[in-house]
């Protein structure tokens, strides 16, 4: 069992809320506790919003609960029909994320039968907003979330089994079933890839220099993402037409593996010099070889699809199409490999200062 960073602070605040609530001498802090449960969020900024709508949820539970009780007594039945009240009015003020803690509001000031029912229900509002503000001190300090490393340590894992399937899949090694359940598992990480980076987008930043550079950082991981995918796509058309590529004549096939092999490795150079381990120069895109040259290619290409056209006319199945359909995902992936470099190299130039030293120390 993994104890991640909300876990731990979950239990944290907890006990700081009940501190807080024991310092203060509020009766039954066992709302402040409960309280720190509902507000912990995986984002500093999320936690904000949260304890503004918080506030709000728990100042119109209390409010109703007040009224109910002043009004019709702290009979069950009251306490239901408040509840159902405080329903409808937080979901018509779009407040679901705070609706149960405001229920809990409700129940907790509602159950009260003494006299002095307006003192106490001001003292348990108190007492559950303690809880609001103990989890968002402790989700402010204690593990403040750095989405950043989670963020390209997904994308470069993801992307490490990207490749790695996909040089198995283009050169008919892998067994078919056990290449269709990776690429099911691909699709569903890259989901929560997007999670991640929606997490890392949220950051917040108070100086001006700062969110600047957060800003760049996020044009380049959307395009890493971009460019992931476009991997994931052209992954899962050569898994659809292995055994077409596998058919092809040899020289042309080679020349079809050399130049994927070539974007891989480049996707993989990409990523070691967005961390700083690669000179900017390295990797450009300079081609020696003419087999690499992508006018070069596009005839070879062409030529083929009419060879196979004219060789396979007739037949529902043949090469040509699929070779077509392929390449259209190569020359994508080429293109979005190509502007992820030209930002890399832009954000290294411009911002070579702003390092995330457990970025760069914990990769490569």
């Amino acid at each position: 069992m993994q104890l991640g960073a909300r876990v731990l602070k979950t239990g944290v605040a907890i006990v700081f809320s009940l501190f807080l609530a024991d310092l203060l001498s509020l009766p039954s802090p066992v709302f402040a506790g409960i309280a720190a449960i509902f507000a912990i969020q995986p984002s500093i900024y999320r936690s904000y919003l949260s304890i503004i709508e918080q506030i709000q949820g728990n100042i119109i539970g209390a409010a109703i609960a007040v009224l109910f009780g002043l009004l019709f007594g702290h009979h069950i039945v009251a306490i239901g029909i408040a509840a159902i009240i405080v329903i409808g009015i937080m979901l018509k003020l779009k407040l679901d994320s705070s609706l149960s803690l405001a229920l809990v509001t409700v129940v907790a000031i509602m159950v009260y039968e003494g006299n002095d029912f307006l003192a106490f229900s001001t003292v348990r509002f108190a007492t559950v907003m303690v809880g609001v503000l103990a989890a968002f001190i402790v989700n402010m300090i204690f593990l403040p979330p750095r989405y950043e490393v989670k963020l390209f340590k997904a994308i470069h894992t993801l992307q490490d089994d990207i490749i790695r399937w996909t040089r198995l899949a283009v050169r008919n090694a892998s067994e078919h079933n056990s290449t269709k359940t990776a690429i099911s598992k691909i699709n569903n990480r890259y989901s929560d890839l997007e999670k991640i980076y929606e997490f890392f987008k949220e950051e917040r930043n108070y100086i001006k220099s700062k969110r600047f550079v957060h800003a760049r950082k996020l044009v380049v991981y959307r395009q890493m993402m971009v460019t992931t995918k476009k991997s994931m796509e052209l992954l899962s058309r050569v898994y659809k037409h292995e055994n077409a590529i596998g058919n092809l004549p040899d020289s042309f096939r080679i020349m079809f593996l050399e130049r994927l092999d070539f974007l891989l490795t480049y996707h993989e150079q990409l990523l070691l010099k967005f961390t700083g381990k690669l000179k900017p120069e390295h990797s450009k895109w300079t081609v020696s070889e003419e087999h690499l040259n992508r006018s070069t290619v596009m005839k070879h290409i062409i030529e083929q699809i009419v060879l196979d056209d004219s060789t396979r006319e007739g037949e529902e199945d043949f090469s040509s199409y699929h070779l077509f359909y392929t390449f259209s995902r190569i020359l994508d992936y080429e293109e979005n490999l190509e502007h992820l470099d030209t930002l890399i190299v832009s954000f290294r130039s411009y911002h070579s200062k702003e390092t995330n030293e457990d970025l760069e120390e914990q990769f490569y």
